[in-house]
C-alpha cells in the first residue's frame, strides 16, 4: 500500500520566490542484477528509488545520509554521468533527459561536479594547467594566450600560485588537488555544481579551508550547490537546506536551522544524536539504531526505515504503508506516519494493521 506523494517545496517559497534552477521529480536509478551463463535478469539494486528535490539559484542544498544510501548515485544521475532509470530532471526549464549529443554537451557547461577523491579524479599524465584548460578547449571558451591567462586566473582564485600549471597532480597534497578539481569545475563558468563529498578525504584543518573557499566562490559567482556529505557538522556550516536520504529515499527535507534544531524523522534524530557537541559540560542523548542497513537489492516493504526505527509508536502499519514526504511544520517535510501531523489517517493505519496512534516524539536534546 502506498500513501500519496507530496511535492518537494522550498520553505520560504511564495509568489515572489525565484524559480528553481534545478527540479528533480521521482528520480529512479536501479542497477540490474544478472546471473547465469545467459546473464538472466533476476533483480535490481534500488540505489535511488523515486526522489524529488529543487535547488534554487545561489543556494546550497545538502544531501546527507549513511554510506550506500544513494547520495552519489543521485548526484551523478542528475548530471547524467550515469543514465537514470526513470524520472524527470529539468535545469532552468530544460528537460535534461531529452538532450543528447551537442545539446547535452552545451548544457554540461552549466552543470559541473567536484569529485570526492582528489587523487583519482585528476589525470596523472596531464599537467595541472592542461587539466584546468581542458574544459576551455572542449567548450571553445578560450585559446592560446587567452586560455593560458584564464588558467592562471582560475588557479589564483582557488588559492594556488599561477606557476603551478606546469606541475603534475602527484606533486600536490590532497587539499591542493581538491583546489585543482574546483578550478577545473569553475573553468567553464557553471551555474550549478554537484559537490560529491569534496572534503571527506581531507584532514580536518584542510576541510575548513576548502569549505570556506567553496562559500567564497558561491558568493562571487552566485553558484548553486548540491552538497553531498555524511559529515553533519560540515553540512551545518555550509548548507541552506538539508535533504536526508535513507535507502534510496529522501526521508526529511527542511531549512538547515530548523532541521538541526528540531529533526522530525526518527532516522534524522539518530544521525544528529551522533554529532559531537563542542562543549564538555553538555551531553547529548545518543540514539543507537539496532540492526544493519537493509540491502537496496531487497528493501523492506512499507517504510524503508521501519526495521531499525526506534519510534515508540512503530507498529504493523509501518511495514505496509509507504510514508509520504509531507509537511510536518511550515517548510519542513518528513516521511513518517507516526510523527504528527500526517495525511495518513488513523483509520488508514488501522486498516493496515496499526495498533498505536501517531504521536510526535522528539529526542530529549536535539539542539547542537
Amino acid at each position: 500500500m502506498t500513501a500519496p506523494h507530496a511535492e518537494t517545496v522550498r520553505p520560504d517559497q511564495d509568489a515572489r520566490a525565484p524559480a528553481p534552477l534545478l527540479t528533480v521529480r521521482d528520480l529512479v536509478k536501479h542497477f540490474p542484477i544478472s546471473r547465469g551463463v545467459f546473464r538472466r535478469h533476476v533483480g535490481a539494486v534500488r540505489a535511488v528509488d523515486g526522489i524529488s528535490l529543487d535547488v534554487f539559484p545561489g543556494e546550497t542544498l545538502a544531501l546527507v545520509g549513511e554510506s550506500g544510501c544513494g547520495k552519489t548515485t543521485a548526484g551523478r544521475s542528475i548530471l547524467r554521468l550515469i543514465e537514470p532509470t526513470a524520472g524527470d530532471i529539468r535545469f532552468d526549464g530544460v528537460d535534461v533527459r531529452a538532450l543528447g549529443g551537442e545539446a547535452l554537451r552545451r548544457l554540461r557547461r552549466q552543470m559541473q561536479i567536484i569529485f570526492q577523491d582528489p587523487f583519482s579524479s585528476l589525470n596523472p599524465r596531464m599537467t595541472v594547467g592542461a587539466i584546468v584548460r581542458e574544459g576551455l578547449t572542449i567548450h571553445r571558451l578560450a585559446e592560446g594566450q587567452a586560455a593560458d591567462a584564464r588558467v592562471r586566473e582560475l588557479l589564483d582564485e582557488v588559492g594556488l600560485r599561477a606557476d603551478v600549471g606546469s606541475r603534475y597532480p602527484h606533486e600536490f597534497s590532497g587539499g591542493q588537488r581538491q583546489r585543482i578539481g574546483i578550478a577545473r569545475a569553475l573553468a567553464v563558468e557553471p551555474r550549478f555544481i554537484v559537490c560529491d563529498e569534496p572534503v571527506s578525504a581531507l584532514d580536518v584543518s584542510v576541510q575548513a579551508q576548502v569549505i570556506n573557499l567553496l562559500e567564497d566562490l558561491q558568493r562571487q559567482h552566485r553558484l548553486a550547490y548540491l552538497f553531498i556529505a555524511h559529515d553533519l557538522s560540515v553540512v551545518e556550516h555550509i548548507s541552506d537546506r538539508v535533504a536526508v536520504m535513507y535507502l534510496g529515499h529522501i526521508v526529511e527535507l527542511a531549512d538547515a536551522v530548523a532541521l538541526y534544531r528540531e529533526p522530525i524523522m526518527p532516522y534524522t534524530q539518530a544521525l544528529l544524536s551522533a554529532v559531537p557537541v563542542p562543549d564538555p559540560t553538555r551531553e547529548r542523548q545518543r540514539i543507537i539504531l539496532s540492526g544493519d542497513v537493509p540491502s537496496p537489492a531487497n528493501p523492506p516493504t512499507g517504510c524503508p526505515f521501519h526495521p531499525r526505527c526506534p519510534h515508540p509508536r512503530k507498529d504493523e502499519a509501518c511495514t505496509r504503508l509507504v510514508p509520504p514526504l509531507e509537511e510536518k511544520a511550515p517548510g519542513h517535510l518528513a516521511a513518517c506516519i507516526k510523527q504528527t501531523p500526517t495525511a495518513v489517517s488513523w483509520a488508514e493505519q488501522q486498516a493496515a494493521g496499526g495498533t498505536s496512534p501517531p504521536e510526535r516524539v522528539m529526542p530529549s536534546s536535539s539542539g547542537a
